[in-house]
């Protein structure tokens, strides 16, 4: 297991517990290898019912760590992407338990859950914008689905939004107390557990099909515009703003 993941089985359901909180969560490339390796052989485990993801401490993650973004890439899918397809593709129903910070992916990869419990207090934000970058995540496709105009501020603008916003919008659902979104994932996790697995698995198969080609062409696309970005000087300059402040 990686350093930066912490995996915990009981019964029918597997916790997945991003655990660098001296960064916030930060992902780093071990982290998302890690999530990705785990998602994969849950869905490929029948006996699993629910994963649930969510971080230590007191945050749920703060997006991709950026030192990883100035880092030479090679072709092919990043450590994020290759977790963003695991994940949009998983077999098994995902439940997101987030408080306190979730930032640029921390927010695009709620998309891909089944369920997903905020804790009030979340601070929510996509600031791809702002560090000279795109959405990813396929979240230029299913973000104005789910929230329609504020799309438009949480991607062009970044502007952050809390629990409740999220709810209003579709992305959440559920406002949990503060520190209580765990608590509810762990419900929602008990209820598919008692579920007739197979057909638990099938049902969530045939909600996503229709739209799972758009969100693999969506995807392709998307995270090519963001390997172009990751060399402009505009990201570069907006990379090198941040960590000298």
């Amino acid at each position: 297991m990686s350093a930066g993941l912490k995996a915990s089985r009981d019964g029918a359901v597997l916790t997945l517990t991003i655990d660098r909180p001296e960064r916030r969560n930060a992902l780093d490339l071990a982290t998302y290898g890690a999530l990705a390796e785990q998602i994969a052989l849950a869905s490929a485990d029948t006996s699993v019912s629910a994963v649930i993801l969510t971080g230590a401490g007191e945050h749920f993650t703060a997006g991709n760590d950026l030192r990883d973004f100035q880092a030479e890439r090679g072709t092919g899918d990043s450590a994020g992407m290759t977790f963003l397809r695991a994940l949009s593709t998983a077999d098994v129903p995902v439940i997101a338990a987030v408080e306190g910070y979730a930032i640029g992916i921390g927010v695009t990869l709620l998309q891909h859950c089944d369920f997903v419990h905020i804790g009030e207090g979340a601070t929510l934000r996509m600031p791809f914008v702002a560090l000279g970058l795109c959405p990813e995540g396929a979240s230029s496709l299913l973000m104005p689905r789910l929230a329609g105009r504020r799309a438009a501020q949480w991607l062009l603008q970044g502007k952050a939004f809390s629990a409740t916003d999220a709810h209003e919008a579709g992305l959440a659902t559920s406002v949990a107390p503060k520190g209580e979104a765990l608590a509810a994932a762990r419900a929602t996790a008990a209820d598919l557990a008692a579920q007739p697995p197979a057909a638990l698995r099938l049902t969530k198969a045939m909600m996503k099909r229709a739209d799972r080609q758009a969100i693999q062409e969506t995807l392709d696309y998307e995270a090519q515009q963001f390997r172009a970005r990751l060399q402009t000087d505009e990201a570069q300059a907006a990379f090198a703003r941040f960590f000298k402040k």
